[in-house]
């Protein structure tokens, strides 16, 4: 029982105790302090033969609605947002949850286990890598490995034929171990986010220089370059039937759907919270299936926006649905919270495509030319890819800022001055156009150059070629091959839907326009 202390207090008029009750934290956390008048409380102990810390009807009316206002402090059932105004984050308070209340009970665990795998096995979409589940264990693990880090950030229908080509490439750790990262690249193109490619690369060198054999546990798993807690977890489950949970955005939305939290997803005190609730619903002899079927349930059924409930198998242990049902003013939409988007940076940038003659003349783009990429930083945003000349602008640039920053680049770091050591064929401004990323909205300004080297300026710009390792020249059908990001590629393909653009409709005219030079 909670132990108490009384503090008396009295006044030389009227005397008055001050009875003050702290109970334990298992308890309670509140402080609860009540005023009892010494002489009503002797009449009513006389009259009634009551202890000395009864209270009367008043009292105890005031006592219980306190009471009721203030014992429901753990998880609040109706979403902490109005409809109204859905999609604000909620604030600390609201998200933090405890965890008793994401916990499941015994019987909960068994019934969800046995609904979810019963679904999976006869829903479950038929994916590349999941056709591996009865090979070797470290056939099994690399499949997964390439299929989770090919899944983060890309969709599904997407990732397949890239997995497919991949594993044909480079079926086990050790062909991919004895590959280039340039190669990698080549095979990521399209992919975005290439610093999961070098982590790949990256991982499978350190197995294979650690004896050629998978990690089995997630402690383990984790010393690898770019395995976290989530791809540990798929591949020593999946691979190696460790009983593990597996959380990611799919499985934090089902979890908080199931027990109607409607805290922020991105709360890491919540998310921590989702990790404990998981790890206690993994089967113990099908851990890797079970796991696979959360996260399929997530992206299939029990989705961000038109969850197909009526479908779902454990829709009968869904609180969000149940309350959902009882008011109509709240939808199993609205858990989880939406969280804060992240307002974009918007950056600048100006791009160069320089196209280098072998000889004097102006020949259709890519013919017996080449072109100018430069090799981007080993740290940072798209790091080792190879790009055309670029520089970065304080903002919105007229094209006289942009040539300007572009010759002095050119001058800086390929000793390229016009008249100098080249003559100007042909140099156009091609247009511009948006590229995305996670959270930088980018402007690319793109312009093409074409130039001829002259003289001991074209000794001394082959001379420097043959010896950097940050820049190079490519032929066209290199350029083709090559892993180029999808904003280089989109750079490229404007200037040559530009130039045919101007073959046509020179062919169309008596007489061929004169290029300008500038």
């Amino acid at each position: 029982m909670a132990s108490s202390i009384v503090e008396l207090f009295t006044s030389s008029f009227d005397t008055q105790i001050d009875v003050k009750l702290v109970f334990p934290a298992p308890i309670s956390n509140f402080l609860f302090i009540y005023n009892l008048k010494l002489w009503g409380l002797l009449t009513s102990n006389r009259s009634s033969g009551s202890g000395c810390c009864s209270m009367s009807d008043g009292e105890k009316n005031e006592n219980d609605e306190y009471m009721k206002k203030n014992t429901d402090f753990r998880r609040k059932k109706k979403p902490t947002t109005e409809r109204k105004r859905r999609g604000r984050s909620p604030s600390k308070s609201e998200a933090v949850v405890d965890i008793e209340d994401i916990m499941f009970s015994i019987d909960n665990v068994q019934t969800i286990r046995a609904s979810l795998l019963d679904w999976y096995d006869r829903s479950r979409r038929d994916l590349p890598w999941r056709s591996l589940d009865k090979g070797e264990p470290e056939t099994r693990a690399y499949g997964v490995w390439v299929s989770e880090i090919m899944l983060q950030q890309t969709r599904v229908q997407t990732v397949v034929q890239f997995y497919n080509r991949w594993m044909l490439k480079w079926p086990t750790v050790q062909h991919l171990s004895r590959a280039s990262l340039e190669e990698v690249n080549e095979m990521w193109a399209g992919l975005g986010y290439y610093r999961r490619a070098r982590f790949l690369f990256e991982g499978a060198k350190m197995i294979v220089k650690e004896g050629g054999r998978f990690p089995r546990t997630v402690s383990s798993l984790r010393k690898i370059p770019g395995i976290g807690e989530y791809t540990a977890g798929a591949i020593a489950s999946i691979a190696f039937g460790e009983v593990v949970p597996v959380v990611d955005g799919n499985v934090i939305r089902v979890i908080a759907r199931l027990k109607a939290i409607s805290g922020n997803p991105k709360d890491p005190k919540l998310i921590k919270q989702v990790w404990k609730a998981a790890a206690q619903l993994v089967d113990l002899s099908r851990p890797g299936d079970f796991n696979q079927a959360l996260m399929e349930l997530g992206a299939t059924l029990c989705t961000p926006t038109n969850p197909s409930c009526s479908t779902c198998p454990v829709f009968d242990h869904c609180e969000a649905l149940s309350i959902s049902k009882h008011d109509s003013s709240v939808l199993v939409t609205d858990y989880p919270a939406k969280g804060i988007k992240i307002k974009q940076r918007h950056d600048y940038s100006a791009v160069c495509v320089v196209e280098i003659l072998e000889s004097q003349g102006t020949p259709e783009l890519g013919q017996s030319s080449r072109f100018l990429l430069v090799k981007r930083p080993d740290e940072g945003l798209l790091a080792g890819l190879w790009e055309f000349p670029s520089v970065s602008l304080d903002g919105e640039a007229d094209l006289s800022t942009r040539r300007e920053s572009i010759n002095s680049l050119l001058s800086k770091n390929f000793g390229l001055e016009a008249k100098k050591n080249f003559e100007i064929v042909n140099r156009e401004d091609v247009g511009d156009f948006i590229h995305i990323f996670t959270h930088i909205r980018l402007k690319i300004y793109v312009e093409h150059l074409v130039l001829c080297l002259k003289g001991e300026g074209s000794k001394l710009f082959r001379k420097q070629e043959k010896k950097s390792i940050l820049w190079k020249c490519v032929e066209n059908k290199v350029m083709s091959t090559m892993g180029l990001t999808s904003s280089v590629r989109k750079a490229y393909a404007m200037v040559e839907k530009f130039q045919a653009g101007k073959t046509s409709s020179s062919s169309n005219c008596a007489l061929p326009r004169k290029k300008q030079k500038s």
